[in-house]
């Protein structure tokens, strides 16, 4: 099997009803670096009945830039495992690492607004005078080197491409959360390996996919501002954006595999089959009852995001030996 999913069973595009005939567009958009975890699950299963409540498409992106942490066949599973929760997706995936030249294009579009950056990660943390969500706000420490200065960096070290804000703030708006306004960071756009970064590829192909809903986890809502930013310097119009409660441990800190039976095989191990998870999925959105077993096609008919959790969902109960 290919480590890319190549095909979304949909409907003719002669077919009234096929959903590729609908405007607009909700994604869901996992790296293939390890499995989906239930809170993957849970946001999946979000941004599905945030766009199908809407009438929109729900597109696969397979964000498969970090080659590096890029898992063969991981991409395949993690499509395996949403099908089997009863996600469906319209047409076929978006694939990143097929769509350099898209990013490349931008980054020259971009060329007025961009400048060398030659700090490593370890660097930028230290230097940050104020993380934000636990992400570090880059300093400005290349923002204003001189050529001789940028000259003398390039014998030593490859240099990134950052954004170059000017300190501008910008809002958006939040379903969930509502009006954010925040500084929009100088945010890397090109890795110094020459790899597009997340914070510009997220936004290219949300334009080129015309997706104009965008729901993922709380953690990204600071990202957001920038986003949006960086989309109206391209010329696009930002989407809307949910950011929904992430799944967390019973430290409080985020799911991960570290934390016992958390992906579907884990759990099927355990005796939980599909219909159970989603079941326990939709329970912690006041989507049903404990133990119902439920359709993603029910909960759509259930579904208010006015009513739904505006806190962590805590799991427990699921480390081995438990």
């Amino acid at each position: 099997m290919s480590d890319i999913p190549t095909s979304i069973a949909g409907a003719s595009p002669d077919d009234p009803s096929d959903p590729r005939r609908r405007t607009g567009g909700g994604r869901y958009a996992p790296s293939p670096t390890g499995g989906l975890h239930l809170g993957n699950l849970r946001t999946a299963l979000l941004a599905w009945l945030f766009a199908r409540s809407s009438g929109r498409r729900f597109l696969l992106r397979i964000e498969d830039l970090d080659a590096a942490r890029v898992r063969p066949g991981m991409a395949d599973q993690q499509l395996a495992d949403l099908t089997t929760l009863g996600i469906t997706f319209d047409g076929e995936p978006v694939v990143q690492s097929q769509r350099l030249a898209a990013y490349h294009a931008a980054l020259v579009r971009l060329a007025d607004r961009t400048y060398e950056c030659f700090c490593s990660r370890r660097e930028v943390a230290e230097a940050a005078s104020a993380p934000q969500e636990g992400m570090a706000r880059y300093p400005g420490t290349c923002r204003n080197l001189t050529n001789a200065e940028r000259t003398d960096r390039r014998r030593s070290r490859r240099p990134a491409l950052r954004l170059r804000a000017d300190g501008a703030t910008h809002t958006v708006h939040d379903m969930l959360h509502g009006d954010i306004t925040a500084e929009v960071d100088d945010v890397v756009l090109r890795r110094n390996d020459g790899v597009p970064a997340y914070n510009l590829a997220v936004v290219v192909d949300d334009a080129s996919s015309g997706i104009d809903q965008v729901v993922r986890g709380a953690d990204l809502l600071v990202a957001a501002v920038t986003q949006a930013f960086l989309a109206e310097l391209l010329g696009h119009r930002p989407p809307s954006y949910a950011h929904v409660p992430l799944a967390v441990n019973a430290t409080g800190q985020r799911l991960a595999k570290r934390d016992g039976a958390v992906t579907l095989a884990e759990l099927a191990a355990r005796g939980l089959e599909p219909a159970a998870v989603l079941g326990l999925i939709a329970e912690s959105l006041n989507l049903a009852a404990g133990g119902e077993r439920v359709s993603p096609d029910a909960l759509l008919q259930r579904f208010d995001p006015g009513r739904l959790p505006r806190w962590p969902w805590v799991v427990g109960g699921l480390r081995s030996g438990t």
